[in-house]
Parts: C-alpha cells; structure tokens; sequence
C-alpha cells in the first residue's frame, strides 16, 4: 500500500475475493452456529480497545482479525432461529449492491453527479408506491430507516399543517406506537403535553372513538390538533390500526394522518396483509423499511409522501455553492433536497436489484412464508396445556407465556417467563424477547426469516416446552400454588 491509499489490481482483487468467501461461508453455515455467539470480554479488553496505528497492517491479515474477533461476538440476525425482533435477514444479491454502491462511491443526491443512481432511486420509489396503492403523483426517497423515515414524515406534516408553528399542536397515536415517533417529536421541539396518547382496544389497535372524543375535547380547548399517527404492525405484536376509519376521521378533521408500516407495510404483498393493511394508500405519509420485511441488508428506510410537492417545500435550500445543481430537465429530481441528509447512500441500489433479481413473487411467497409460521406457532401453543396466546399471530408476530399448572401469582408467572426467555437464548437454539401487554410479561416471537422451515419452527417449540418444563421442576420451591 502507498501513501495515496492504493492497492494494486491484483491486490484488490485477492481481497475481495478473501471477503467474498467469508460472505458465502458465513451466509451457507449459518444453522450450524448460535443465534447469538458468546461475548468474551477478553477479546474486547486485549484486542480491540487500542490506540490508533501509525503504521498500516496487511489487509488479508486484518480480514481475519474480523472474522476472528468482531463477527463471533455479535448476534446473527439473519440466523433463520433469530425471532426476537424484526430486522429480516438480507440476501446476498442486496450484499453485492452495497458493494457495488460504496466500490463506485456513488453520491445520489444531485442529477448533475448521480442521475443514472437516482433514476434508479426513482423507479424503485414507483414500484414501491404503485405496491402500495399510492398515486404517481406521491414521492418519496430511502432513508437510513424508520427512525429517520418517521422524523423526515412528521417535519413535513409540522411544515404543512402548522407552517412550522408548534405552540398549539396536538399529535395523537396510540400507546403500541415505536418509541421512535416520540424521539422524532421531541427532535421537533414538540412538548411532553402536546402528546396525547390514546387507549387502545381488546386487540391493540388505537380506539377510534375515544380519538374523535379527544380531538373535539381539545378543538373546545383552543388546541390544534394536527397530526395522527397510526401503526400498520407494531413492534410489539403486529397489530394494524383502522386505516380506513382513521383516513375518514383525519379527512373529516383536516388532520395529517401519517402511518408507521415500518414493518408491516410490506404485507400489503400477501393477501391477508392486503386484507390487514386496507386504507394504507390514504395515509398522507407512510413509513416503510425494507431492511425488515423486504429482507434488505442494513441499512435502508422509506418515506412516501402522497402530495407531491411536499418534501421539497420542506426541505429545499439551495445556497449559493450548490447552484449549479439546479436543473430544468423534465423529470429529474435532485433527492438532497427533499430530505434531512445531504451526503446519503445509494441504498435503492440494494432495494431495485433484489426486486430484479428475483422478482417481486418471491418476495410474496416469502412474507406469506413468515406469516404462516406465526400460524402454526399459535396452533401449537392451543394444543398444549400451561401455554396461554395473549395475542394472536399477526403479520408474523405470535405473543404467548408460560404458565405452570396451579400458579396464580403474577409476578412469579412474569419471573418465569423471563427466565425461560434468558435460557432460551442462552442455550442458543433460537433467540426470542419479552415484552409487556395487557399488564402481562410476554415472550413474543418474530417469524419474518423466509429461510426457517416449518420443520425447525415446530421443533424450537418442543425445545422451548422442555425448557419450560426444566424451569417448572426447578422452580417449585419457589412457586406459590394455590392451596386446594
């Protein structure tokens, strides 16, 4: 290597070629290793923590320092047993597009520097909004993901609506609502009491009419109800709020009605997402990630806006260094200026050469795949006793718990099923997470990984009933029973 960072040809190639294998072994021997490899602190104290080198190291020699020490300490997310959360597994056509993006240092933010990228970022915003029912003339772009997708959404909603005056606002969502919508308000400048969080129903979607009761209540306050925010599958167990009811209420209210389909929204693919999902095109903006249920490699996020004007009013400034960006070209677009960032990846690349790839029924099969899978999980929990469903499987997401024959103490029933989770993962034959509804601590288990066959799904259901069973009997002395 010399001094202007330069490897030579056949240098560079013998390093790809390196990163490459470890890709494709990794990606191929996945089932042979833990969902979540166990963390040696040693390796972070002797190896890792250092000052920075003055001198430079082979990079062959520096691939396998990785490999060796910094991808066996991680959990695998895309381990086909991960079922804790949903970021999906990617897919190594997506792989080879974050190369290709970064090895070409493609820089989609004016026509003048990356218009074949950004007609690429153009065509896949118009298949993803054509998937949705959204009309042509809506835009959007891909973002780093729902974080970023809710913020980008609502600072236009707070730019349309209140023409950026804040004082009076009242922003409405549900109490199943990603934490990252109160980030992105807070961000906005918006105040704790501005936040009115709304009870939901027996099945976790917001009530209609306790918000309807709750915007009049605040019109009567000289309030300013501005924007509400609805769930399309939410973290917690997949519920999808009324679209169609809420699109009627904010149209009646002049209210923006935004929705987070960060997760979900992708099930618009399969026909009982479709069912689900009904009214999701009448959102005035829509958060979607691909890196979840579109199986995309980290990171890429998405935000439709359904007006077409809305995201350059917003965002565009064109000082005087950037002038000679501007275009008059009929269709171009320049997608620094309607967005937060200015320095952005080609993270389209990814999403369209996917879709091309394989083709957009694969990607259905796969969501119906992830949705069926939640099916037989619930089936089997009805068929067993000391297992309770406390919600149905929704867009890929079952939420059950553990309850040992006799028991009635609440806290001791939490206690368990954390525990059972804690063994769970620990043992390494899948990996779940708790969480709380209904007053209840429950294990909730994500089946959005279209490479996890029917056949290990109904055996890591046996593996986590013995589990169970193992706490139960170990535990006795420690369960209160009722007496007879």
């Amino acid at each position: 290597m010399t001094k202007n960072l330069q490897l030579s040809a056949e240098e560079m190639r013998q390093l790809g070629y390196q990163a490459v294998d470890l890709i494709v072994d990794h990606m191929n021997h996945l089932k042979s290793k833990p969902v979540s490899e166990t963390i040696d602190s040693n390796i972070f104290r002797d190896k890792l923590i250092e000052t920075i080198p003055e001198k430079g190291s082979n990079p062959n020699e520096l691939l396998h320092f990785l490999n060796n020490n910094v991808f066996n300490q991680i959990t695998h997310v895309d381990h086909p047993h991960f079922m804790a959360f949903v970021p999906g597994p990617n897919n190594y056509v997506g792989v080879v597009a974050d190369f290709l993006a970064s090895g070409f240092n493609v820089f989609p933010t004016a026509w003048i520097v990356g218009a074949g990228a950004e007609q690429i970022e153009l065509t896949t915003i118009n298949w993803l909004k054509s998937m949705l029912g959204f009309p042509d003339s809506a835009e959007g772009l891909f973002v780093s993901g729902g974080s970023m997708a809710n913020l980008t959404a609502l600072t236009v909603a707070r730019q349309v609506k209140l023409n950026n005056d804040i004082e009076n606002a009242v922003v409405y969502f549900s109490n199943q609502t990603h934490f990252s919508v109160d980030r992105a308000l807070k961000v906005l400048g918006f105040k704790h009491h501005q936040i009115c969080r709304i009870e939901t129903d027996e099945d976790l979607r917001i009530s209609v009419s306790t918000l309807k009761k709750q915007i009049k209540e605040d019109r009567l306050k000289g309030k300013t109800p501005f924007c509400v925010i609805a769930n399309a599958g939410t973290t917690n167990c997949g519920a999808v709020d009324s679209l169609d009811e809420l699109a009627d209420l904010c149209g009646d209210e002049d209210v923006w009605l935004h929705v987070d389909g960060a997760y979900g929204a992708a099930a618009i693919l399969s026909e009982k997402g479709r069912e689900l999902l009904s009214g999701i095109h009448r959102a005035d903006s829509l958060t979607l990630d691909p890196h979840k249920w579109l199986f995309q490699p980290y990171d890429v996020g998405c935000v439709l806006i359904q007006n077409s004007q809305y995201l350059s009013k917003t965002f565009r400034m064109i000082p005087e260094y950037i002038k000679d960006t501007e275009t008059n070209i009929e269709e171009t677009v320049n997608f620094g200026e309607r967005g937060i960032e200015l320095s952005r990846r080609f993270r389209a690349l990814k999403v369209w050469l996917a879709f091309k790839a394989f083709g957009v029924t694969a990607f259905r099969e796969a969501i119906d795949h992830g949705i069926m899978l939640a099916e037989q999980v619930e089936e089997f929990l009805r068929k067993e006793k000391d297992w309770e469903v406390v919600t149905p499987a929704q867009l890929g997401i079952v939420t059950f718990r553990y309850i040992p024959c006799k028991l009635t103490s609440t806290d001791t029933i939490h206690e368990i099923n954390k525990k059972l989770v804690e063994e769970i993962n620990q043992k390494g034959f899948a990996m779940l997470s708790t969480t709380r509804l209904k007053e209840k601590v429950v294990i909730r288990l994500c089946s959005i990984n279209p490479r996890t066959t029917i056949e290990e799904m109904l055996q890591i259901m046996m593996n986590i009933k013995a589990v169970a069973e193992e706490i139960n009997t170990s535990s006795k002395h420690l369960i209160s029973v009722s007496q007879p």
